[in-house]
């Protein structure tokens, strides 16, 4: 058995791919349109580690999705947290669940799929001004 991929469902390509690529850094590796299933699936990758995918799946006609806190989230070790949070917050992402310890970290998608973010390695030393961030929302 093998992990293949991540199925979400997405109401809005265009703010799903800003933040999943343009902010998060993932990559898009392939993408397949179904005339007849009027449908669009979207794979996506962290860059170097292609067999991790996940696929944003597009139905053409509109649907309301719950946030799906059922779901979980999706897990991403980073190189350095803290550089990876300051980046997405001046990219306008909320940061959920700043990474106060060195560790770890949690952001929403536009579709309200929280992303877990962690530290490679050992956590990096508690600096400022994620130790005394307080939490936004929910993760």
């Amino acid at each position: 058995m093998k992990y293949l991929h991540t199925m979400i469902r997405v109401t809005d390509v265009d703010a799903s791919l800003d933040f999943y690529c343009n902010k998060l850094g993932l990559v898009e590796l392939r993408r397949t349109e179904s005339e007849q299933g009027k449908f669009t699936l979207i794979f996506l990758a962290a860059p170097g580690d292609e067999d991790a995918q996940i696929e944003l799946t597009w139905n053409w006609d509109p649907e309301e999705y719950d946030e799906g806190r059922n779901f979980g989230h999706l897990a991403y070790a980073v190189d350095d947290i803290y550089d990876l949070c300051q980046q997405l917050l001046d990219a306008g992402v909320t940061i959920n669940r700043p990474p106060r310890d060195g560790r770890m970290a949690f952001v929403r998608s536009p579709d309200n799929i929280s992303i877990e973010l962690l530290q490679k390695g050992d956590a990096l030393p508690v600096q400022e001004p994620w130790a005394s961030m307080p939490s936004t929302g929910i993760w």
